[in-house]
């Protein structure tokens, strides 16, 4: 049997499998699966381990593997459920010699290899060429978070931040960009804390500019997440002047709410969002913005929830990551009065239809354009501004090719093939 990697969650333990896969090849282990876990929601870690049961069950002789975030919180979990052989941390999944390791490990004696993240100051650079089965290329420029959100439990999974020397990252993008990746895609757990612990404490906006400046032959390049409290003169200033920094900004949002935004810990105010957009479209018109909102955080009133649902209007989202208010028992948000379960459903649901009216009024303003879109199956991209476009012809994964906007329906354009 074939070795697999089964992941949860994030857009960095995406990239960390393609790492893992690298590892299990070489190795020399066989019929091994590796679960790659997320921590974010309660319910995040319930399919995990629901999906273990399942491979156990489908697979009975393989070598079970579980890691990522919830094996690095609640590592005696997960070694505890018998379908498991294996339990490794995350920064030993990074490591060859982990798996290596497993291969010659028959009796099981290390099941958990998990260390203590706070203890880990350094994040290595990991060359992936391209994300199987995918048009864009991920390049993990940092990892970890130095700040304690109330609701958040991924600093313990992930530990402080730390981030990859400029340098290191040149030379991965510009390798994937030989390799033939049109577009790159810069992520990590909290990016805008780039560069804080590195000498001379470079900034995010100096590694993109670094970036574009030493491999100019890069078409596209993306920002997965970013805190927009971070945001200063010199951001502004690239968005204004890089045509090549792709017009999709997704934000840490949150809440719209100023208790709410206070009682998660987080740094910015409802006005800082609402200034960033601003600022950011005064540089770039064009420019789309999506969100990461919960709904029904302890506490959160009726009115608090207005102020959330509102701001999705008034700040001009486009694409939503809504997700209901999970508790995660060692947070202080779990200690807080809860918002009954169903009220959350509900809130969410009301923010997601709120998301989708603004998608489809974005989309139907893209008809009659012509778009720049990188193809990622035969028949569909995406534009610069993360819109999905249905191709009249087919076309080859991994190009850039222009297509005129004929129709938009809810979800998608549609597009005629034009050079």
């Amino acid at each position: 049997m074939k070795n697999d990697i089964i992941t949860f969650g994030c857009r960095l333990n995406t990239y960390e499998s393609e790492v893992m896969r690298g590892h299990l090849s070489a190795s020399g282990l066989d019929d091994a699966v590796v679960v790659n876990t997320c921590a974010v929601t309660a319910e995040a870690e319930r399919q995990a381990r629901q999906a273990i049961r399942k491979l156990r069950r489908e697979r009975p002789g393989a070598t079970i593997i579980v890691t990522g975030c919830g094996a690095q919180i609640s590592p005696e979990k997960y070694a505890g459920m018998p379908e498991v052989d294996h339990v490794i941390g995350n920064e030993e999944k990074l490591k060859a010699d982990t798996f290596q390791n497993l291969r010659f490990d028959i009796s099981g004696d290390e099941k958990i290899q998990v260390n203590d993240i706070m203890s880990v100051k350094e994040t290595a650079s990991h060359l992936v060429a391209g994300l199987e089965g995918r048009a864009r290329a991920f390049v993990q420029v940092q990892n970890g978070c130095n700040h304690r959100c109330t609701f958040c439990i991924i600093p313990y999974g992930r530990g402080n931040s730390r981030s990859v020397p400029a340098g290191e990252v040149v030379s991965q993008v510009r390798a994937l960009v030989e390799s033939g990746y049109k577009e790159v895609v810069i992520t990590g757990v909290d990016i805008t804390d780039y560069g804080k612990d590195l000498p001379g404490q470079p900034t995010l906006t100096d590694l993109m500019r670094r970036i574009l400046k030493l491999v100019p032959e890069l078409p596209r390049l993306r920002l997965s997440s970013i805190d927009a409290i971070e945001a200063d003169e010199a951001f502004y200033a690239l968005v204004a002047e890089e045509p090549r920094l792709m017009p999709h900004i997704h934000i840490s949002l949150q809440a719209g709410d100023d208790m709410v935004l206070k009682r998660m810990k987080r740094r910015h105010l409802r006005q800082d969002i609402l200034d960033f957009c601003a600022h950011v479209r005064k540089a770039r018109p064009d420019v789309v913005f999506g969100a990461d909102i919960i709904a029904g955080f302890p506490t959160e009133s009726e009115e608090m929830f207005a102020n959330t649902l509102a701001i999705v209007e008034d700040a001009g989202l486009t694409y939503l990551h809504v997700f209901p208010y999970s508790a995660r028992p060692g947070t202080p948000a779990a200690r807080m009065p809860q918002v009954p379960k169903e009220l959350r459903k509900e809130r969410a649901a009301r923010l997601r239809a709120a998301g989708e009216q603004q998608l489809v009024r974005y989309l139907d303003s893209r008809v009659g354009r012509v778009e720049q879109v990188l193809v990622e199956k035969e028949m569909l991209g995406r534009t610069e501004h993360f819109a999905p476009v249905v191709l009249d012809v087919p076309a080859i994964p991994g190009t850039v090719l222009s297509a005129t906007i004929h129709r938009a329906d809810a979800k998608q354009l549609y597009g005629g093939v034009t050079a």
